[in-house]
């Protein structure tokens, strides 16, 4: 009996870890950008730099939204599945995504798999 208590207790404490620690669900409004050329120069954004992101998020390369005030979220999930099929029509566009956000080494993620042209 205490073996399998013993294993319970090891299962459980894996399923805890593999759960992002403090997600909460959130809508954030932002741009799409390319994360890579964002990160470089904070300039890279808006229609002057849209046919480089939209190149870059059809390649499977990190797509982040970038909020007014500057914070960046990697966008996870399924919006970024099937290198972001889903976010390539909208890069540089302002959305609105709901999802779980999440904070690891610094960097804070946005989990989900849809989204909206923002108003």
């Amino acid at each position: 009996m205490r073996k399998f208590f013993a294993g319970m207790s090891v299962a459980a404490f894996v399923v805890a870890l593999s759960v992002p620690a403090f997600a909460k669900t959130e809508t954030i409004k932002g741009e799409l950008v390319d994360q890579t050329c964002y990160t470089k120069d904070h300039k890279n954004v808006g229609d002057a730099h849209k046919d480089c992101a939209v190149t870059c998020a059809k390649k499977g390369q990190q797509v982040a939204l970038v909020t007014a005030d500057g914070k960046m979220y990697e966008v996870m999930g399924g919006l970024a599945a099937d290198k972001n099929a889903k976010m390539v029509a909208h890069m540089s566009h302002t959305v609105e995504i709901t999802g779980d956000v999440s904070e690891k080494d610094g960097k804070m993620m946005i989990m989900a798999d849809s989204l909206k042209m923002a108003k």
